[in-house]
């Protein structure tokens, strides 16, 4: 029973996770006419690994294992942003949002193969539910170009990246707090190296605080809201769920950013959109059900086990 609650629970954090993430996109945008791609991550994720600092205390008692897990989910993290951000530079918008919700698609197969948890009938419901609002949401617009590429590898790595997660977070050992201390280092040392050694002119001095209000607003929401709330939350809730039902709950996240859109930027979306954000929706409320399943064999029931600790 208080599993069931702390599930429950998990589930509404990560819907609120995605309606923070839903609204990031607008905010970078504004951070973005004041400051370079890598030059923002780095600042972004490095004010989170100093107020996360205090939490590495806990990776003591951590194997080295659990330690080379929670480096592997930071790498890939700093992959996931490296490819969203300048995929989206050389690509059209509703290009990036349907390839990356093909995430939701992707999620089950990376599961399947990692963990060895089959997906449940509903959940491939679910996930045939959101692939199509989201194809709905971007007016079904496909153009293939090398921005398309960039964003589908983003797609795969946050596939990947949940079902890592998962794994690491099996050690009771590791915090949540920690890992994402580790993924903040991860993400602000990769974006640093790489603009000193390969994009100098992306390390720019940081606006003042004067006259730069909008700038440092976004920064604070996207450390606090969007960075130290949303992947504590998910380091959370992926210990309490399933890699596939996480993707689900967060693949609200188009739909989310297609209302903050037009409510903050005076975007407007044709009813068609509003009918994919609508199934998006859906997709992710029909993911929180507890679905029966049929009695397991005693290997799927093994593997059952390995899957939820």
């Amino acid at each position: 029973m208080r599993f069931t609650r702390l599930m429950h629970l998990a589930d509404w954090l990560l819907l609120a996770v995605a309606f923070v993430w839903g609204t990031s996109y607008g905010v970078v945008k504004h951070a973005l006419a004041f400051y370079p791609v890598l030059g923002l991550l780095a600042l972004r994720f490095g004010i989170t690994f100093v107020l996360l600092a205090p939490a590495l205390r806990t990776l003591r008692r951590a194997s080295r294992r659990a330690l080379a897990g929670a480096l592997l989910a930071g790498a890939l993290l700093l992959g996931i942003f490296l490819c969203e951000t300048f995929g989206v530079m050389l690509t059209r918008a509703s290009n990036a949002a349907f390839l990356i919700s093909l995430c939701v698609v992707l999620t089950p197969l990376v599961e399947w193969a990692m963990l060895r948890r089959r997906p449940a009938r509903a959940e491939w419901l679910a996930v045939a539910a959101s692939l199509a609002g989201a194809w709905l949401l971007t007016g079904g617009a496909y153009v293939p170009n090398a921005g398309d590429a960039l964003i589908l590898l983003a797609a795969l790595l946050r596939a990947i990246s949940v079902c890592v997660t998962k794994r690491v977070m099996r050690d009771a050992s590791l915090a949540p707090l920690a890992v994402t201390a580790v993924q903040a280092g991860c993400v602000t040392f990769g974006s640093a190296v790489l603009a000193l050694v390969f994009a100098p002119q992306q390390w720019q001095a940081l606006p003042a605080w004067s006259g730069h209000g909008v700038f440092w607003a976004s920064v604070a929401w996207l450390v606090l809201a969007c960075t130290l709330f949303a992947f504590f939350v998910q380091n959370y809730a992926v210990r309490r769920s399933s890699p596939t039902r996480v993707a689900l709950l967060m693949g609200s996240e188009p739909a989310f950013g297609a209302l903050f859109a037009c409510l903050w930027l005076g975007e407007k979306l044709t009813a068609a959109a509003w009918t994919g954000g609508a199934l998006i929706v859906a997709a992710s409320l029909l993911a929180t059900v507890q679905w029966k399943r049929a009695p397991f064999s005693p290997s799927r029931r093994a593997c059952a086990a390995d899957t939820y600790p």
